[in-house]
């Protein structure tokens, strides 16, 4: 147990003085000479469909423990085999387990065995914990949605297609903005990928929406808990992943049109992608160029509640995205640009002129302002533009390490309408935002993996940002200028059915503020540096059961907003103010994850507990505020020591050959430790559950295939764990919302199909309003809404 124990934590040039060391102390501690295996297994895993390579696919041999996850293009290699018989195993979520018989002998030192994995529908229609690529941490819990599960979420927002995830919830500002939220936590507390890149956009603010256009993803991946270590600081409550597919190494011209309409909002939405591959093949069968195009537009208007229409809640979006790669022997690079655009109407009932009115407001529960249906956007509104140029280039040395150089450049440009112009207007700005903020990130990263024998592999990497941001406008932030650098190192080993894993990170922040404090020039430097870590341990106790241990730290500064706020939020619709003193945030979590999958029953169960040392939240304040903008609620910046603990559970039964029945419970525990008291806009527990029927039949052309209908329900809490007289309207009562859904998949030719569904949300068209909704003190939340989706494959 020693022995395994140092060999986890220490690098291999200092386990080998080590074990030196030992081997002279006798008996106490034996070395056992092992034989010498030279027999080794490689080769590649693919989409039986596509023929695109899986990356981050699992591959064991069953009998020895061996095993490693594909790299990008989906290569494996398991070295220092014996001769004999073995079972070799491949799996992922999202497709069927493979299992095949590989014969070794000391006269054929390898054998080549390629492996091709059929989508597995059943899985598909679940969230599943999944092994990931080699530069996510093991131990922690981490779910995925693709395949169909994600086609059923198209045209929605990133955050709205998460709420499926256990322990993910949302924080809407009105039914246009939605950030997704992880175990409570959201905001700069959350990281978001796009495509390998930290997505840099005004992320402090409630209502500022993740600029990301969900149609990019071909899998959406969340990372509960402190991951510090691997993605830098901020990632406290945990990461979300949104992973392009990989680029095409074979086939002609191929693509995919989406088509999505909303009855709610009368919403249309059309995403188009087309890819393909040219040149000649390399030595891996790949071609040396692939490409990809995509393209998404969407449009909306004014959402409706129940018993009224929500004015100026319209949404317009056009984006785009295009790829290309060029593929060497040994090394690729490729060239990724997107931008996202987007015009959204703030709820114009938000806004009110008087603190009598706003108390009106609050006392009645019904907006003052109430209109009919449209699709104009009018004041107050955003308009975002967020473009991203990554280039990235990979190279795999002659001794297997694999090296990745990541360059991106982001350009965030947000732009915010009062409700009311300026007396002084003149009508040549009337189209001149009165908030303006224009952020510019330049970020790098080179990594390293190398994996030192068959059982043992490793990863490093140093990354750096710069960024700055240029306000225009009323007050609100300051301008400012920051930059980054931080360097990790992550270790794995295998042991038998016993998987180790140690992660060390050090980050350093600066951050450079430019203002006038009353017309005198202030430009105050803050410096920030910490360590982070992880330690953990997965156990395969066998073919079906799987227990994760993570033990990490991670640590996040305090932004601009929380730092410098002082003037009314609009798209909030909140006056907030903070504070220059703020101490960055530390955090210490414990994460236990259990996992048991077999043809009948998938189950996984997550224990997490965070203890959050100088916590920075929004505390409202006893008595709204009166602007020359009218009247809002008064928030400020506060520090605590508070406490995160909770349960996350999702069970997946099969009843049957045809039905299928899923709950997911998650409970949520939050206390504010100094004072011994709740803390508030904390997700109320919930508990979902849905029962699918499936009609299996033999797939045929021209024929509908595997048709299904499914009801769920979804039984949201009250929050009855709030300070006493701590906001301006008390927590919203428990809601229930049951949702619908038919679909089927009809296979037009084998290159080509078509899928349908039809879903309906808040079925019996319920009043309710939603703790974790910004607007929840002016306005009920969005009635029934009918989705009808169509996505033909070609």
């Amino acid at each position: 147990m020693l022995r395994r124990v140092l060999r986890v934590l220490f690098i291999p040039q200092i386990w080998l003085i080590i074990s030196l060391l030992l081997s002279v102390v006798g008996n106490a501690f034996p070395i056992q000479v092992q034989p010498v295996c030279l027999c080794f297994v490689k080769g590649q895993v693919f989409d039986r469909e596509t023929h695109q390579p899986i990356p981050g696919a699992t591959i064991l041999i069953k009998e020895t423990g061996q095993g490693m996850t594909t790299n990008t293009v989906g290569q494996y290699r398991i070295d220092r085999l014996c001769e004999g018989t073995y079972t070799l195993v491949a799996r992922i979520v999202g497709y069927r387990e493979v299992q095949q018989t590989l014969t070794l002998k000391h006269d054929v030192a390898e054998a080549s065995r390629d492996v091709l994995l059929s989508e597995d529908v059943h899985h598909l229609q679940n969230v599943t914990v999944t092994a990931q690529k080699t530069d996510a941490l093991t131990s922690q819990s981490v779910m995925a949605l693709q395949g169909r599960t994600l086609d059923q979420t198209r045209g929605l927002t990133l955050g709205d297609a998460l709420r499926n995830v256990p322990g993910v919830t949302t924080l809407q500002t009105g039914s246009s903005v939605v950030k997704p939220v992880i175990h409570g936590m959201h905001s700069s507390r959350v990281l978001i990928l796009n495509n390998g890149i930290r997505q840099e956009g005004q992320q402090w603010g409630s209502e500022h929406g993740p600029e990301i256009d969900p149609f990019v993803a071909t899998r959406l991946s969340v990372i509960k808990g402190a991951a510090g270590v691997r993605y830098g600081s901020d990632a406290i409550g945990g990461v979300i992943l949104v992973e392009p597919a990989l680029l095409p190494t074979a086939g002609k011209l191929h693509g995919q049109l989406n088509l999505a309409g909303f009855s709610n909002g009368q919403q249309g939405v059309v995403s188009a992608q087309t890819e393909g591959s040219v040149g000649r093949q390399l030595a891996s069968g790949a071609a040396r160029f692939g490409w990809r195009v995509q393209g998404t537009v969407k449009t909306g208007g004014n959402m409706k509640t129940p018993t009224y229409f929500l004015d100026n809640t319209g949404v317009r979006e056009r984006n785009g995205s295009a790829a290309f790669i060029y593929r060497g022997e040994r090394w690729h690079s490729e060239v990724f640009y997107s931008r996202f655009s987007s015009e959204i109407g703030i709820f114009s009932g938000s806004h009110i002129g008087s603190l009598t009115d706003l108390q009106q407001v609050l006392d009645s529960g019904e907006p003052l302002v109430k209109s009919g249906f449209s699709y104009a956007i009018g004041r107050p509104s955003q308009a975002i533009v967020h473009d991203l140029l990554k280039w990235r280039t990979a190279y795999t040395a002659m001794t297997g390490a694999n090296w990745h150089l990541t360059l991106a450049r982001q350009t965030d440009d947000r732009m915010e309408y009062d409700l009311h112009l300026p007396r002084n207007d003149s009508l040549a700005s009337l189209n001149r935002p009165e908030l303006r903020f224009q952020l510019t990130t330049y970020s790098a990263e080179l990594i390293r993996e190398s994996q030192t024998r068959t059982n043992r592999s490793s990863t490093m990497g140093v990354s750096g940002l710069y960024q700055y941001n240029i306000m225009t406008g009323r007050p609100l932030i300051p301008n400012f200028q920051l930059a980054t650098l931080g360097t990790f190192w992550i270790g794995k080993e295998r042991r038998g059915s016993w998987e180790y894993e140690l992660g060390m990170r050090i980050d350093w922040r600066h951050l450079q503020i430019f203002r006038y404090v009353n017309r005198v020039y202030d430009s105050p430097t803050f410096i920030y540096a910490s360590p982070s870590g992880t330690l953990g341990a997965t156990h395969y106790h066998n073919d079906h059961w799987i227990t994760r241990l993570n033990l990490g730290t991670a640590w996040r500064p305090p932004n601009i907003s929380e730092l410098f706020s002082d003037g009314v939020h609009h798209g909030a619709a909140a006056y907030e103010q903070g504070d220059a003193g703020l101490r960055p945030e530390t955090n210490i979590s414990l994460n236990l994850a259990t996992e048991w999958r077999s043809d009948r029953v998938q189950a996984e169960v997550e224990l997490y507990y965070n203890h959050i040392q100088n916590y920075i939240y929004l505390r409202p304040q006893s008595e709204p505020i009166l602007t020359v903008r009218g009247a809002f609620p008064y928030f400020k910046y506060t520090q605590t020591n508070a406490i995160y603990t909770g349960i996350d559970a999702t069970v997946d039964l099969k009843l049957g050959v045809r039905w299928n029945w899923t709950t997911k419970p998650s409970y949520l525990y939050v206390q504010d430790m100094k004072v011994n008291q709740p803390i508030v806009m904390i997700p109320p527990n919930r508990w979902d559950n849905s029962l699918r029927y499936t009609l299996v039949q033999p797939n045929k052309a021209g024929r509908w295939r595997e048709p299904y209908i499914s009801v769920g329900n979804l039984l949201v809490a009250r929050q009855n764990r709030v300070p006493v007289n701590s906001d301006f309207a008390p927590p919203p009562p428990a809601y229930s919302l049951w949702t619908a859904a038919v679909g089927s998949t009809m296979a037009v030719s084998d290159k080509q199909s078509i899928d349908i569904s039809l879903t309906a949300t808040n079925l019996f068209d319920i009043q309710y309003r939603d703790y974790l909704n910004r607007f929840r003190y002016y306005a009920n939340d969005m009635g029934r809404n009918v989705a009808i989706r169509l996505k033909w494959g070609f």
